[in-house]
């Protein structure tokens, strides 16, 4: 049996969606910039692709620019919008549980002279918009906050942040990492007064090696890559059709069944907590004022860390029972180091070194969720008698 819940790291790709993309690599197969009846057909297909993006983030077609990923587009939009805006000021503002995507793009930034604020996060995660008040100065131009945690599944006040950001200041640009969110909740830009949105395919069951970012069309942002002039010239290169067009696909797909697939999620992430808290020492991370229901988290993640054994054997156990999960970030499993995340909530040492996160897909049944709680129920005590020896 082989049990997949780690769709936070990376998710399955749709059938279909793997089908439509192999007819277009060898059938559809042109250059949209060339002029020929191939080429005019892929540049169909990339129109396909970014309307059918900007009609589920409700924005315009012309404000949809498709990335190599989720990286590249937080990237592109801190550098872009800091170095186009550094004469109005050089205050940039983040969380302390942001993705790497961000912070070391703060960090490079921080390097070249910008300063930037990290608010800190309640014990669920979660920023106060106190914080965020307070640290809204008249020079700064750019605000980062993501939307759902990829390590615990905090959902930030978006809507609200937004809303108090454009009051203080409307000038102040918005920026929402909506990576793991998008899919998982309906977000829609302009509603929310965010000025750039980052997404990624391949947690959307599309391809790896693509992204989008939705950059407002007032939004003042230039090119960190320079080439042919594609996509306005704000991201040049040859554009990747298969991978525009089935990420469009799948994120298609996500939200045709969207209500319905997340009161499963949300139901199933209730039942697999209930099951985790029937043993001893072990602790859910990130609840919102202790709600073992997950209701007020990403409705596809679970943190649990079980006490007394260490993350990386649990996750091996798992693995040969034929579980796979994390032990963390995918984006830094190769570098061990206590999670950013883990600490800025306030949890201890012993908690960061026995935790693992559990995520879910559309994919998910309850039978896979059964199996695991079983495989826990008949490990984990083995596993403590052996590490207390």
């Amino acid at each position: 049996m082989e049990i997949y819940l780690d769709n936070s790291a990376t998710t399955r790709v749709f059938p279909e969606v793997a089908d439509l993309m192999k007819k277009i690599m060898c059938e559809d197969y042109g250059n949209p910039s060339s002029l020929h009846r191939k080429g005019i057909s892929a540049e169909n297909q990339v129109r396909y692709a970014k309307e059918t993006m900007a009609k589920l983030l409700k924005v315009q077609e012309k404000e949809i620019y498709f990335t190599s990923g989720g990286t590249e587009a937080d990237n592109l939009a801190i550098i872009g919008c800091a170095l186009a805006n550094q004469r109005r000021g050089k205050h940039l503002i983040t969380t302390r549980i942001e993705h790497p995507a961000v912070l070391q793009t703060m960090q490079h930034l921080e390097e070249l002279g910008f300063s930037v604020t990290y608010l800190p996060v309640d014990g669920s995660g979660r920023i106060r918009l106190g914080d965020l008040e307070q640290a809204i100065g008249p020079d700064t131009i750019l605000v980062s906050i993501m939307h759902t945690n990829n390590e615990i599944g905090s959902l930030q006040p978006i809507e609200e942040a937004g809303r108090l950001i454009k009051q203080i200041n409307p000038q102040i640009l918005f920026h929402v990492d909506a990576v793991q969110g998008f899919g998982k909740a309906r977000i829609h830009p302009k509603k929310m007064n965010i000025d750039l949105l980052s997404i990624s395919s391949h947690k959307v069951h599309g391809p790896k090696g693509v992204g989008v970012l939705y950059v407002g069309e007032r939004v003042k942002i230039q090119p960190i890559a320079f080439g042919g002039g594609q996509q306005m010239g704000l991201r040049s290169g040859t554009e990747n059709v298969p991978g525009y067009v089935g990420m469009a696909r799948a994120c298609e797909m996500l939200y045709e069944h969207f209500e319905e697939d997340r009161i499963r999620l949300q139901e199933l992430k209730r039942y697999f907590i209930q099951g985790l808290l029937k043993m001893e020492d072990v602790q859910i991370n990130g609840l919102v004022d202790g709600d073992v229901s997950g209701t007020g988290t990403a409705t596809h993640i679970v943190s649990a860390s079980f006490l007394g054994v260490r993350s990386e054997v649990l996750l091996h156990t798992l693995e040969d029972a034929g579980v796979y999960v994390s032990a963390g970030s995918a984006c830094s499993s190769h570098k061990p180091q206590p999670s950013a995340t883990l600490k800025a909530v306030g949890v201890d040492k012993a908690v960061l070194e026995s935790t693992i996160r559990f995520s879910f897909s559309v994919f998910t049944t309850r039978e896979e969720i059964d199996y695991t709680l079983q495989v826990l129920y008949d490990r984990i005590p083995m596993l403590r008698r052996f590490t207390r020896r």
